[in-house]
């Protein structure tokens, strides 16, 4: 089984969000069950400067609206996974990220980027393509890469498409001035194609043109069925159910090891949990907070915005140290609520630390050092630090949804509330300050996350299952 993953981003040669971590670990697992998965990517400056041995495979000279691209061929860091590079220095390599420049502004160009990197992921699906590997399945992710199952289809011909939503809430919308030089037929632009409330959508294209259609939890891939989580696409997406899959994601199990993890002041795991609290002590002595072990330390790691909840989060974090806890965020996100995260430290310093921006390192101390983790989303199509907490033993409270839902079990594992509010937060909240006294309960509850399996291989097998089935129905 060949397959092509078109992605904008991977880890670890860039990353902005989940889609990095999906596009950097899974085409990995799938290579270990025997599938030759290989990436497709633009040719960001991280990209270029991370991917090893690197060597032309391609020039392409005739696609309309470009001029003479590269197509090159290299190995994702630490793996033997290969990457094609899109290297088109006039689109991609730029000082800012893959998506804004650097004051935090969407490019101008967006939709002509990423159309480029679909219109080449949808020519090497085909016998139009230049090089000699011919993939059976073209896996496409999110809306860069929507329009990639539309340009195949046209074309005629080739691979079945797969189209994986990772986030409904990004569509790709642009102007519809733009459907005929983007090289799309005008008869694309109606309901039952590109349309999309009078604009172009990329990602309402790869959904209505793809063969089948994934997302990354059986919850959400429910959800999106009916409004609100539908974002509009609800009814295209309702009609398509008999190929629509959910499949869980996995996490890096050797990343996220904290027997092994050294990112830690020391290493434990479920048989031996002790070293949790020289990481606690730790943690809380790197965040200036007071240093007591029998304080329930309560972590947050998260964009901070209003889909993630964390507007109800700055709404009890007085009733949280009323009761004796501590709290300690990391993100960042809207101004309006890094500030409100900011004023909460200052107003309880040694009881709360608000560390705005992103830090690797501290993350993982904050799962290790924490005792809860509070991830209370309005919507998570699947999300990862719910699982990575489970892993390091910080006992996570979250919404009742997406994957939220489907990797925690309420009372097993964690906390579920299902009253989308700062009152249905606050009660679970208080259900697990509650149990944290009940010390061989808690131990029960977090030795059972730590001991669930989140790993790749079984997503990557289900995805093997489908791409059979694609090419078995094509």
């Amino acid at each position: 089984m060949k397959v092509l993953f078109a992605t904008s981003e991977a880890r670890p040669l860039v990353k902005t969000g989940g889609l990095a971590d999906v596009s950097g670990a899974l085409p990995a697992a799938l290579r270990e069950i025997g599938v030759d998965c290989r990436l497709l990517l633009p040719g960001y400056h991280a990209v270029i400067a991370g991917a090893g041995n690197q060597r032309e495979i391609a020039r392409l000279n005739d696609l309309p609206g470009f001029g003479e691209v590269r197509l090159l061929e290299a190995r994702m860091p630490d793996t033997d996974v290969p990457v094609y590079i899109i290297d088109y220095p006039w689109h991609y390599q730029r000082d800012g990220g893959p998506y804004q420049d650097a004051s935090g502004h969407d490019y101008p160009d967006n939709a002509w980027r990423f159309a480029l990197l679909s219109r080449i992921a949808a020519l090497l699906a085909t016998p139009l393509s230049p090089l000699e590997w011919r993939p059976d399945v073209l896996h496409c992710n999110d809306w860069q890469t929507g329009l990639a199952p539309a340009y195949r289809h046209f074309i005629g011909g080739g691979a079945p498409t797969l189209m994986t939503i990772h986030n409904l809430a990004y569509q790709g919308i642009f102007p519809p001035d733009l459907v005929g030089p983007l090289g799309l037929p005008a008869s694309s632009f109606q309901v039952e194609g590109v349309e999309y409330y009078g604009n172009l959508s990329f990602l309402k294209a790869g959904l209505y043109y793809a063969d089948w259609i994934s997302t990354v939890s059986p919850t959400y891939a429910e959800e999106i069925q009916t409004s609100p989580l539908g974002m509009g696409m609800e009814g295209l997406l309702a009609s398509r159910r008999d190929r629509l899959t959910g499949i869980l994601n996995g996490i890096d199990m050797a990343d996220w090891n904290p027997s092994s993890d050294l990112h830690l002041p020391c290493e434990y795991s479920a048989r031996a949990p002790s070293g949790k609290k020289r990481c606690k002590l730790a943690l809380q002595q790197d965040l200036n907070l007071e240093i007591d072990n029998d304080t329930p330390l309560v972590g947050v790691i998260s964009r901070l915005t209003y889909q993630k909840g964390i507007d109800w989060i700055v709404a009890i974090a007085e009733r949280l140290v009323a009761d004796g806890a501590q709290l300690a965020i990391l993100g960042k996100g809207e101004a309006a609520i890094e500030q409100a995260c900011l004023a909460l430290a200052a107003r309880h310093p040694g009881r709360v630390a608000s560390v705005i921006g992103y830090d690797e390192g501290l993350s993982h101390r904050i799962e290790a050092g924490s005792d809860i983790f509070l991830m209370p989303s309005r919507f998570e199509p699947c999300g990862l630090n719910q699982m990575y907490s489970q892993r390091y033993g910080a006992v996570p409270v979250v919404f009742a949804t997406g994957g939220l839902k489907d990797t925690v079990e309420d009372g097993v594992t964690g906390f579920v509330f299902t009253e989308p509010s700062v009152d249905g937060l606050w009660r679970a909240v208080q259900r697990a300050l509650s149990l944290y006294h009940d010390k061989p309960a808690w131990r029960r509850l977090m030795q059972a996350g730590m001991q669930k399996d989140f790993s790749w291989e079984a997503s990557a097998n289900q995805y093997t299952w489908l791409y059979q089935l694609l090419v078995l129905a094509h």
